[in-house]
C-alpha cells in the first residue's frame, strides 16, 4: 500500500499530460479570465475612490463590489432597489428597526448572505455607524408622508437625511450617496412634507457635494399609496371623493423605473455625482383622468364627489390638530391627509430644464397596460368579471 501511494505521489507531482493535450486542442486565453477584461470590470464609478474587485458575469450570483447600505430598504420604493442590487451580485445591508419579518420578504431577492437584515435605531447614532461600517454605497430612501406621534416630518425627511450624510462624511469610505427625495419639494411648496424634503436635500449637498438626489413623482405600482387606495375606498363606499375638481396635474412614474434610475445612477462614470435628477413618467394626467383609467381596469362605473380644498382641509385638520395632544395613537389618513391635500394645490410635473431619464438612459413605462395590471384583483367576481364586462353598455339601458 505504501507503495502504491508513493507512486500515486509522484504522479501527482508531474505536469497533467490530458491538461496540456486539451490546452493545445482548445487554446484558452488566460486574459479571458482575469480582472483587467472589460466584462469583468467594475461597474461602479471609481470617481475619486479605490479600486472595486468584481468577480463572476453580472448575475446574482457574482461579485459585484458594491455594498450598499439601503435605508428604507423595507419600504414601498426599497424593495425594487434592493432587488436590482441583489441581481447583480451585491450585498446589501437592510436597517431596520421593526419585527422581524419586516424584511423576510427581501431575503429571497439575493444570493445566501447577500441580504443581511440588521436591526438599528435612527435616533441612535452609534447604531447608524454600525449598519454603515463595511458598506461603500449609501441610498437613503426614507420617508413619511403622514406624521405620528413619534416621528415628525422634519425629523424623518430633513434631520436624518442630514444625519446618514454627516456619518458617511465621517465614514470616509462611502464612494456614492443617493438622496431619494420627491418632485415638487422646495421651500416655497404649500406642503411640510415637501418642504422638508427640500431642505434634507440643502443638507445632504451641504454635507456631501458629491451625493445624488432623485426626484420622483408620485409612484405606481403593486403596493403603491394612491391607486391602491383609490380601488379600495371605490369598491368599499362605491364613490370616489376628488380634492378640488381633480384638475391638479400629476406625473405617476412606475415605480421600477425609478429603482433603475437609482442604479443606473451607481453604474455610471461618475456623471450623476452632484446631480437633481426629476423622474417622471412619459404621460401628464389630471387626478381625474387617473381615476378615470383606475376605474376603467376594475371594472367598475366611476362615481366621483368632489370635495372642494376647504371641506376637504376641514376633514382633516382633526388629526392633524390632535397628533400630539392625545395619549394614544391615531389611525393612519387614509383619503384625507392634510398634508398631501395642501400638496395638490399645485401641479406636480417635471420641470422644463431638468435632468430626467432620458440623461440616465433609461425609457420609462406608461402606465396603461403592465405597470397598473395589479389593479384586476379589484374586479368583482374575479380578474374575467367585473360591472362593466358587457360591452361598456350604459346602466340606464338595463331592464
Amino acid at each position: 500500500m505504501q507503495g502504491i501511494s508513493r507512486r500515486l505521489g509522484r504522479q501527482s507531482l508531474r505536469p497533467a499530460a490530458s491538461l496540456s493535450s486539451f490546452k493545445s486542442i482548445y487554446p484558452l486565453s488566460d486574459h479571458y479570465y482575469e480582472a483587467d477584461n472589460p466584462r469583468h470590470a467594475s461597474s461602479l464609478a471609481t470617481k475619486g475612490v479605490g479600486h472595486l474587485v468584481r468577480k463572476g458575469t453580472g448575475g446574482r450570483s457574482s461579485v459585484s463590489g458594491i455594498v450598499a447600505t439601503v435605508f428604507g430598504a423595507t419600504g414601498f420604493l426599497g424593495r425594487y432597489v434592493v432587488q436590482q442590487l441583489a441581481k447583480m451580485g451585491s450585498q446589501v445591508l437592510v436597517p431596520f428597526r421593526g419585527s422581524e419579518d419586516s424584511h423576510r420578504h427581501l431575503k429571497l431577492m439575493g444570493d445566501l448572505g447577500q441580504i443581511v437584515p440588521m436591526k438599528y435605531n435612527p435616533r441612535d447614532e452609534n447604531s447608524i455607524k454600525a449598519v454603515m461600517a463595511k458598506a461603500n454605497v449609501v441610498i437613503n430612501l426614507i420617508g413619511r408622508d403622514h406624521e405620528t406621534r413619534n416621528y415628525s416630518f422634519e425629523e424623518v425627511n430633513h434631520g436624518m437625511a442630514k444625519q446618514l450624510a454627516m456619518i458617511s462624511k465621517e465614514h470616509g469610505g462611502i464612494m456614492r450617496f443617493i438622496q431619494v427625495s420627491c418632485l415638487g419639494a422646495s421651500a416655497s411648496s404649500p406642503s411640510r412634507m415637501l418642504r422638508a424634503k427640500a431642505a434634507g436635500e440643502e443638507a445632504v449637498f451641504r454635507e456631501m457635494p458629491e451625493a445624488t438626489v432623485m426626484k420622483p413623482a408620485v409612484m405606481i405600482g403593486t403596493e403603491d399609496r394612491i391607486l391602491n387606495r383609490w380601488a379600495h375606498f371605490a369598491k368599499k363606499y362605491s364613490f370616489l371623493p376628488l380634492i378640488g375638481d381633480g384638475s391638479t396635474k400629476i406625473q405617476p412614474v412606475y415605480v421600477v423605473d425609478v429603482a433603475a434610475a437609482i442604479i443606473a445612477a451607481l453604474k455610471d462614470d461618475g456623471s450623476s455625482m452632484g446631480k437633481v435628477y426629476e423622474l417622471g413618467g412619459p404621460e401628464i394626467f389630471t387626478l381625474h383622468e387617473l381615476a378615470d383609467l383606475m376605474y376603467d381596469v376594475i371594472r367598475e362605473w366611476p362615481h366621483y364627489v368632489k370635495v372642494p380644498f376647504p371641506i376637504a382641509k376641514a376633514f382633516a385638520t382633526p388629526r392633524a390638530f390632535l397628533i400630539n395632544k392625545v395619549p394614544f395613537p391615531l389611525p393612519t389618513p387614509n383619503i384625507f391627509n392634510l398634508d398631501e391635500i395642501n400638496a395638490l394645490t399645485v401641479n406636480s410635473v417635471v420641470s422644463e430644464n431638468a435632468l430626467t431619464f432620458n440623461d440616465l438612459e433609461i425609457v420609462p413605462h406608461k402606465l396603461k397596460g403592465y405597470p397598473i395590471e395589479f389593479l384586476i384583483s379589484y374586479r368583482k367576481g374575479g380578474p374575467q368579471f367585473g360591472s362593466t364586462i358587457s360591452e361598456r353598455v350604459s346602466p340606464d339601458s338595463f331592464p
